[in-house]
């Protein structure tokens, strides 16, 4: 059986990017922590490494904000435009939702400049968040048409409504021969938005979803690693890790918590989840590093 490791930690997105190496070692040092390490007897061991790095909530946060002089979009791309090129082949990037509203920029272009974003930057999958549907159905619509990165919502039924044509219940990726599996997930929008907003999406139970979907991915399609981008809030988060079986990491986003070091809940098989999620506005690039182990036993004579 595989086992898979994670370690968690953040970039600050200030002026890291101009920083020595020295000053990012210390960064490194400070923020990582090993959130999973699981030991057993191996005769031999071949390992394949993923780095996922992750926004959430990036609100529109196009400059750096006032209050604090972090983030940007220019700086989070940077940073990211760094790490793929030190490691070209094995990394992913993933956004768990709210990208719209939260500044000016929203109300004068009204999200075309977030899309563009995650166009320029190649980002492998998003979900969508609340906000997303602030100016309606009709106008989210609109502006999917120019992304040409995959949304991935599970546990919403869009058959029937003006977006169904641009989401996707589940996504499969392939990084330095990992395949990865991709659900996207939203809270309930009862009392989070004007029902018109979201009219014609019904939602579905997220924990029931989940493991339905999971199950499939991993045993179906054979993915290696289960991701789910979820919008769900971070408590939510974690009850769905205690009542998952098949997920690896969730990326959270919605309640803009801070989880410099990552967290941890043990899901229905016993088995760890790693729960990140990276504030909001783009002041944090999160990084999850995952080494998955194949155990290959040598016969005995």
């Amino acid at each position: 059986m595989p086992r898979i490791l994670l370690c968690a930690w953040l970039f600050v997105i200030a002026n890291v990017v101009k920083q020595s190496r020295k000053q990012k070692n210390i960064i490194m040092k400070k923020l990582l922590f090993l959130l999973l390490l699981v030991s057993c007897q191996l005769s031999i061991v071949n390992s394949k490494n993923l780095i996922v790095l992750h926004t959430n909530d990036l609100h529109s946060q196009i400059e750096p904000a006032s209050s604090n002089n972090l983030g940007g979009f220019a700086r989070l791309a940077g940073q990211i435009n760094q790490i793929r090129a030190e490691n070209p082949d094995n990394v992913l990037l993933l956004d768990a939702g709210d990208i719209w509203q939260g500044t000016p920029y929203f109300n004068f272009f009204g999200g075309e400049l977030e899309f563009d974003f995650l166009n320029r930057l190649n980002f492998d999958a998003t979900t969508l968040g609340n906000h997303e549907f602030d100016n309606g159905i009709e106008h989210l619509a609109e502006k999917l048409q120019m992304l040409t990165v995959p949304v991935v919502l599970t546990n919403y039924d869009v058959s029937e409504s003006l977006i169904k044509d641009f989401i996707k219940p589940y996504l499969i990726l392939e990084r330095n021969g990992l395949k990865i599996g991709i659900l996207g997930l939203l809270i309930n929008m009862d009392g989070l938005a004007l029902e018109q907003n979201f009219e014609g999406i019904k939602y579905r139970d997220a924990i029931e979803t989940t493991n339905e979907i999971s199950a499939f991915l991993k045993n179906e399609k054979k993915c290696d690693i289960v991701i789910c981008l979820s919008h769900l809030g971070f408590n939510n988060d974690k009850i769905l890790a205690g009542q998952s079986e098949n997920i690896d990491l969730i990326i959270g986003g919605h309640t803009h918590t801070l989880l410099e070091n990552g967290w941890t809940e043990t899901n229905r098989n016993g088995k760890t989840v790693t729960i990140a999620q990276a504030r909001s506005s783009g002041m944090y690039l999160g990084v999850v590093e995952i080494e998955l182990q194949v155990e290959n036993m040598r016969a005995k004579n």
